[in-house]
């Protein structure tokens, strides 16, 4: 992962248009990745553990990595279309991986973890804890992967994603945005390969900072992105300039710079 944006205001009448085919495109992307998922799951209902090592989704090639609240699927859904469309960019939406995580736990639950005593009416309380902490491990893990392997991260921050109590502390109640958000600050930064030629500059700035459960949530390291930002950028794409797309936003946000311009700051 290169980069890392704080999406704030996303608005909702900017994406009407692209709704139907964000609702097409991600069905199509969950089909293929409840199908690889099951991949893991052994005929006799057990995890393979040892798969854990490989790439989840080897054939999944985006540049885009989206983290958003279940409340907002379809406004991502539609972004994500909008990001094809206008500037030929794949996402890839995480609610394809935990938006499966129910499912993917009651296959496993229905055969190992009822209780035998009331006709399996229940489930035991053990075992379920035991099968629900291997799954979340492994749909995290399948997601750590797919960070790292999208050239960047936009965080789509509503009030559906994060509260705000007061001016500095945000958190959040999903445990899924706080583990991709903490994963963010630590996975590797790699300049993409066309930057080998270019002179670039670009931080981050990190620190660190929990039913209902909350966690705080430091967003200080994603620089900042909004509507406005969006259509500057395709703005300045369709003026037809011979650098990646990618790269258009990442100069606008002053994440790299090119030779013979000044230093941003």
């Amino acid at each position: 992962m290169f980069a890392g944006f704080n999406l704030n205001g996303l608005d909702t009448a900017f994406l009407s248009s692209y709704k139907n085919a964000g609702e097409v495109a991600f069905n199509k992307q969950k089909n293929y990745i409840q199908k690889e998922l099951d991949r893991f799951v052994l005929d006799e209902g057990s995890l393979d553990g040892s798969a854990l090592q490989d790439d989840w989704f080897p054939d999944v090639d985006a540049d885009i990595f989206l983290s958003h609240s279940h409340g907002d699927q379809k406004l991502t859904m539609a972004f994500a279309a909008m990001l094809k469309e206008e500037f030929g960019l794949k996402a890839f939406i995480d609610s394809c991986v935990w938006g499966y995580a129910d499912d993917l736990l009651k296959k496993i639950d229905d055969e190992f973890c009822k209780n035998k005593t009331d006709t399996g009416a229940t489930y035991n309380y053990n075992l379920r804890n035991y099968s629900t902490s291997h799954v979340h491990m492994m749909l995290s893990s399948a997601l750590t992967k797919m960070m790292d392997k999208t050239e960047c991260l936009i965080f789509v921050n509503t009030p559906n994603s994060i509260t705000t109590r007061d001016a500095i502390e945000k958190k959040t109640k999903s445990p899924w945005i706080y583990s991709e958000i903490a994963t963010s600050h630590v996975l590797r930064k790699k300049n993409p390969e066309r930057h080998e030629e270019l002179e670039k500059s670009w931080k981050y700035e990190a620190a660190q900072k929990k039913l209902d459960i909350v966690y705080n949530v430091d967003l200080d390291h994603l620089t900042l992105l909004s509507t406005d930002d969006i259509k500057d950028w395709h703005q300045q794409y369709k003026m037809g300039q011979a650098i990646h797309v990618l790269d258009v936003l990442y100069r606008s946000k002053r994440l790299i710079k090119f030779k013979n311009e000044a230093l941003y700051g």
